[in-house]
């Protein structure tokens, strides 16, 4: 279904938006909240990463990946940008694979977990995954314009 293709396609452009945006920013910058509250953009690309690597690598693509929810949002070591940006990019990478190797039939093989009823099928899981991927991008282009806005009262 080459229709569907474009999911994995989607989620590349994604990857290469994500890139634009941390481009500007230092390490450093990745592990700062710029408010007292929400995750920084490198607690968001660990989430991202091992949500990926979770429900369609583990549970489709079977690379044997085993969670670890918590430390993606309580990281205290301030892992490299070029680190946190190779783990995505595999992550990104194996997505894109696993979809293109789907055959008609497997877009619609039951998918369940137990702690996810609402997951009945793949082409569920890889929707679900698109958006979730979507959403926390969002959620960097915010936190990445705010990392890089000039200080006020800062001359230019």
């Amino acid at each position: 279904m080459p229709e569907l293709a474009a999911i994995a396609a989607y989620c590349e452009e994604v990857r290469d938006r994500i890139h634009e945006l941390l481009a500007p920013l230092s390490t450093a910058q990745l592990w700062t909240r710029p408010y007292p509250y929400g995750n920084t953009v490198g607690h968001l690309l660990l989430h991202l990463t091992g949500n990926l690597n979770h429900y369609i690598g583990a549970h489709i693509a079977g690379t044997g990946y085993v969670r670890n929810r918590p430390r993606e949002f309580n990281e205290t070591a301030q892992i490299p940008k070029d680190q946190l940006l190779a783990d995505f990019d595999r992550a990104i990478a194996m997505t894109g694979s696993t979809i293109r190797a789907q055959a008609p039939a497997d877009w619609f093989a039951p998918y369940a977990l137990p702690n996810e009823p609402r997951l009945l099928s793949r082409f569920a899981v890889f929707q679900r995954m698109t958006a979730h991927l979507f959403h926390h991008t969002g959620q960097i282009i915010y936190l990445a314009k705010e990392l890089t806005k000039p200080a006020r009262g800062a001359v230019s």
